[in-house]
């Protein structure tokens, strides 16, 4: 039995409705068993001294590519991307990451306790990804929602791809009507399920592309939708509405240009990557001013890193450039907290720092936002993450 640990008299950022300027938080059994100015210290617990320090809720990173495109080892790692059919909804992240890959250690002794890890944006239909904490060795027991949206992807991305192959897409309207297609033959599929529940004869053979659809179409998961330029965001809305299925906007990188639009369906965005140079057409309007715009408009946004192209270990300097261009601190770290947990339909258990969620949080010797502030301790459920002093 792993005893209890108490960090003590630290200023505590919830994440939640009350933050303590000077209060203390129990760990017990993975889970946050206690948590306010004052608490009772559970005989024989740890005592970690937290008089001038902060702290936090563990970082969550929407939207990344961590170990299904692994470091450091070229070709072998590189799992990201199935690109020899444009649609592939029956893949899952999950199959394809090695959850011992070095971007996860890093990620998690940056204290980044929980990743969304989908698949890439070369397809039309990518896959289906997958919310796991960054620490294990066992990507099953590491998840905590699997699948947690089927990626698609509009723009450069799949006519490049297809179109360099002489297949559809080459275009965007190519992209929008396999997607399209896609949908409708899930529609039928469930269709036919439905009359087979009268008439067992009638029940189709069973489909796994079509099956992974069908989640988007229930509303089990959402439609996690690449897009940068806001022309294609208005795409994806245009076919969400269409199919009256749930969306989720990745990148939203010109997303500020049309915030009236968002902030009326109070659709989510999760944007990034925005550190780093613009490679490409679609990403020349990018700006870390983008989280606040939409913050201040009430759209439901999260600070991402697109781990393998900017750093998932660096999540909290995006979120503090997010600050430098006019993003409240608060909202910044909720960003990168509660609000991309919430987005993803995990804030159940982390995000925020609440009684009975579970113990994933890290120990710094200031604010989080604050780039001088060192990292001391990381815990995720209530385990020590290798790589913190405090560890």
């Amino acid at each position: 039995m792993v005893p209890a640990l108490v960090i003590r008299d630290a200023r505590i950022l919830t994440g939640a409705e009350r933050d303590y300027e000077r209060g203390s938080v129990v760990v017990e059994g993975g889970k946050i068993a206690a948590i306010g100015e004052r608490v009772e210290v559970p005989p024989g617990a740890e005592v970690i001294e937290g008089a001038g320090k902060v702290v936090a809720p563990g970082l969550v990173d929407a939207h990344t590519h961590l170990g299904i495109s692994e470091e450091g080892v070229g070709w072998e790692g590189r799992d990201t991307n199935e690109l020899t059919d444009p649609l592939t909804p029956h893949l899952r992240a999950a199959d394809g990451i090695n959850p011992e890959e070095m971007g996860i250690r890093e990620a998690a002794a940056g204290g980044v306790t929980t990743a969304v890890v989908l698949p890439g944006s070369g397809n039309v239909i990518g896959g289906l990804g997958i919310a796991l904490k960054t620490y294990g060795m066992i990507v099953d027991r590491m998840a905590l929602r699997d699948p947690c949206g089927l990626k698609v992807a509009f723009g450069e991305n799949p006519k490049r791809v297809y179109g360099d192959q002489k297949k559809m897409p080459s275009t965007r309207m190519g992209t929008a009507a396999l997607l399209r297609e896609a949908l409708v033959r899930s529609q039928t599929y469930l269709q036919k399920i439905e009359l087979g529940r009268a008439n067992p004869d009638k029940t189709p053979d069973r489909d796994l592309r079509l099956e992974a659809v069908a989640l988007v179409l229930r509303r089990e998961i959402p439609l996690l939708a690449h897009c940068h330029r806001a022309d294609d965001i208005l795409t994806a809305l245009r076919i969400a509405a269409e199919f009256q299925v749930d969306l989720v906007l990745e990148h939203a990188t010109e997303a500020h240009r049309i915030v009236d639009v968002l902030a009326e369906g109070k659709i989510p965005c999760i944007v990034g990557p925005t550190f780093g140079a613009r490679g490409k057409v679609e990403t020349k309007e990018k700006t870390f001013a983008t989280p606040g715009i939409l913050a201040r408009a009430g759209v439901p946004v999260a600070i991402c890193s697109d781990h393998g192209v900017t750093p998932s270990s660096h999540l909290r300097l995006y979120a503090a450039l997010a600050v430098s261009e006019g993003m409240s601190e608060s909202d910044a770290l909720r960003a990168v907290t509660i609000w991309p947990a919430q987005i993803t339909g995990i804030a159940g258990r982390v995000g925020s720092l609440e009684r009975g969620k579970d113990a994933d949080l890290a120990l710094y010797s200031g604010h989080p936002l604050d780039l001088r502030s060192r990292l001391e301790l990381v815990l995720i459920d209530g385990r020590r993450v290798p790589g913190t002093t405090g560890a």
